[in-house]
């Protein structure tokens, strides 16, 4: 028993298919951990390639009725599933911090986010539209309509258990389309939550089915192969992301990849200071540290290097660490084990290479996956810390002498999904936002995500937007129909 019993009871633990929670064909769970604590929470049912197999067939069975619904009423839909999961903050809230560890305050911050992708594509629903045309030739009409893919796949991470999950399945149902969600397996209660509230909001049975599974290789690409499956959106590793686009190529899938980044926090010396350290604090602390559009490298001009670094110190080292749900506490946990080694890992060789930590630097004792939250700098060039992404509460500060200097380290990667940079000169946030090879840029702001923005990367860093107005054109389809009058 754990003090959290009460709202773990309101969870479906089940795999979700065809509107309600199932166990796995073999029966089969496996357990949830607190990362605070290590200890276990709940278990949830494990699925299977029989049980996926199962899910697709009921979202195929029902794509045709989905896609043929009113855009009205899916969009009523989808407005109802927002009105519940803002009703159940609370609940989702607290349900994020104890099976991934961020703070109540941030999770709070993801069930409104997360939530308005439901209001923003219940909005989007009715507004898919066309485009008539007289032939150029004078020989007809040129009409040009937009269909749904047809049934999906999401595969989401679990650093944002809701926004990952919304962030697809918003766009999905407002198209018209069906969708399968295999949520990581260290959070697979919060989606599981998320569906029974669309079942409560009214969705039809089969349009959404939750797939918690140990063995996403094998259910993913059992998925990927049947010709029902229409389409596939990831968000995760690039490593991954490269391995699913090969496998969609069997069945010629329609891909969505929002893959690994790596991104520049750029200060010039004619920013705002003290609104750079805001900003680097929101751009690398936020989720503490483990998010794809998290500032991995702190580039700053090296006339205001010392007063930047002394700043961000003070600001760091006196981050409040401990469980997520406890008061005052500003940083959580790390998701795992295998998370903190690896931060751990790349903090020790910079430091062995000859990088001087000014706080933090190493795990925190004690229960749980705690790191402390570090600030480094003097990292001699080629240290994995500056070409990897971190993934954890560690600011890794280099200095530049020139705008061309720090525009050319800052593309110098395969990643382009997120940029950031402090400046007062517009003709500098023009020129920069201009040269920056990346897919997301933030002048003068630390957190650009936004449901009406589109959201996604270059290079490496993926293919394809979410959110925004060009959210939804990712689950539709362009028909041309030649029409003689």
């Amino acid at each position: 028993m754990t003090k959290f019993d009460d709202l773990l009871a309101t969870v479906p633990t089940g795999l979700w298919i065809d509107g309600g929670a199932r166990e796995a064909n073999s029966g089969s769970r496996f357990d949830v951990v607190n990362p605070a604590t290590g200890e276990v929470l709940t278990s949830v049912a494990d699925a299977g390639v029989d049980d996926a197999q199962a899910a697709l067939g009921s979202a195929a069975a029902v794509q045709k009725s989905w896609a043929a619904t009113p855009p009205r009423e899916r969009s009523i839909i989808l407005r109802r599933a927002w009105e519940l999961v803002v009703e159940r903050t609370d609940d989702f809230a607290l349900l994020m911090t104890i099976e991934m560890g961020k703070t109540l305050a941030e999770s709070r911050g993801e069930v409104a986010y997360g939530a308005e992708f439901l209001r923003w594509f219940a909005e989007e629903a009715v507004r898919v539209g066309g485009r008539t045309a007289t032939a150029p030739s004078g020989n007809g009409r040129i009409l040009v309509t937009k269909e749904p893919v047809g049934p999906c796949l999401a595969i989401t991470p679990w650093n944002f258990p809701l926004a990952m999950g919304t962030r697809k399945i918003g766009p999905a149902l407002a198209a018209g389309c069906t969708m399968i969600v295999k949520p990581a397996e260290d959070t697979p209660l919060t989606m599981l939550l998320l569906a029974q509230v669309f079942a409560d909001a009214g969705l039809p049975a089969g349009a959404l089915s939750v797939l918690p599974t140990l063995q996403a290789p094998t259910v993913v690409a059992a998925l990927m192969k049947d010709s029902r499956l229409r389409k596939v959106s990831f968000t995760g590793s690039t490593g991954v992301g490269k391995k699913l686009i090969e496998q969609s190529a069997d069945q010629v899938l329609r891909t969505s990849m929002e893959l690994g980044g790596n991104a520049p926090f750029i200060v010039f010396d004619d920013a705002d200071i003290d609104a750079a350290v805001d900003g680097a604090m929101a751009a690398k602390m936020r989720n503490g540290g483990e998010a794809c559009t998290a500032a991995n490298r702190l580039l700053v001009h090296n006339p205001v290097r010392e007063e930047f670094t002394k700043a961000l110190t003070a600001r760091i080292a006196a981050t409040k660490v401990g469980p997520g749900y406890e008061e005052g506490v500003a940083l959580g946990p790390l998701i795992n084990a295998k998370q903190r080694n690896s931060v751990a890992a790349l903090v020790d060789e910079a430091i062995t290479a000859g990088a001087r930590v000014h706080t933090g630097g190493s795990k925190v004792d004690g229960d749980g996956f705690f790191f402390e939250p570090t600030v480094i700098d003097e990292v001699p060039s080629g240290s994995r810390i500056l070409t990897e992404e971190i993934f954890g509460p560690v600011a890794v500060i280099t200095g530049f002498d020139t705008e061309e200097e720090a525009i050319e380290r800052a593309n110098s990667t395969e990643y382009g999904l997120a940029a950031y940079f402090y400046s007062r000169s517009l003709d500098r946030a023009l020129r920069v936002s201009a040269a920056l090879e990346s897919g997301m840029v933030g002048v003068n702001r630390g957190v650009i995500s936004d449901p009406a923005a589109p959201f996604g990367g270059v290079k490496q860093s993926g293919l394809g937007s979410e959110g925004g107005s060009e959210g939804i054109d990712e689950y539709l389809n362009t028909k041309y129909i030649a029409l003689t009058p």
